[in-house]
């Protein structure tokens, strides 16, 4: 469970969101223990795109997705609920990569499926916007495996926006039935692999 160096997120948002696919989402709980889920889905977005909060302006709402990278950039959407992004690439450029859905060990396969699901299951809110992720706080993102093989991602277009929809810089893992929606084609997978949380417990 130790914390991504820095340099991992100091890369653009379309390098680093595949590459986040396979890591785990880590939380440690009141009493010292761990709480994790395996990352199964990403989507990059950057400033010289339309669908980015970057986009048009810097303000207030979305200073920290400008930098510096390896931090939480936490919003809330549509007022309903919270959505978890990491900060990537440099300062002063908006860039980075929504968790869109995580695998959690010994729950539903779909408890985190979808950001706001996620950022509830987590207990992740406006609070923990601009926290760092490598290892200074109680919330950070660990590496895959080194035991295990780099999984098969499918990339496909993001969803839930109305702007930039056709750019490919959507990731998910292809073996997870944690996906909160998959590619047109692409079937729900009917066994469990060896990314799965439970395959994962204790390495």
């Amino acid at each position: 469970m130790k914390p991504i160096p820095f340099d991992f997120y100091a890369r653009p948002a379309e390098v680093v969101g595949p590459d986040l696919i396979g890591c785990r989402l880590v939380k440690r709980q009141a009493d010292g223990s761990l709480f994790w889920g395996v990352i199964v889905e990403t989507e990059a977005y950057s400033q010289d795109e339309p669908a980015c909060h970057g986009y048009r302006r810097r303000s207030p709402q979305n200073e920290t997705l400008f930098g510096p990278p390896g931090r939480f950039y936490v919003y809330v959407s549509y007022g309903i609920h919270h959505c978890v992004n990491v900060v990537t690439d440099r300062d002063n450029w908006a860039n980075g990569v929504l968790l869109r859905a995580v695998a959690l060990p010994d729950e539903p396969e779909r408890a985190a499926a979808g950001p706001g699901l996620l950022a509830r299951r987590f207990g992740l809110d406006r609070h923990h916007d601009t926290l760092a992720l490598t290892g200074e706080n109680d919330v950070w993102l660990a590496a895959w495996p080194a035991s295990l093989a780099r999984p098969t991602l499918v990339t496909t277009t993001r969803i839930g926006i109305s702007k930039g929809e056709d750019l490919p810089l959507r990731w998910y893992l292809q073996n997870s039935r944690s996906v909160s929606r998959r590619a047109k084609g692409d079937r729900m997978p009917a066994r469990i692999d060896a990314w799965s949380p439970s395959a994962q417990e204790g390495r």
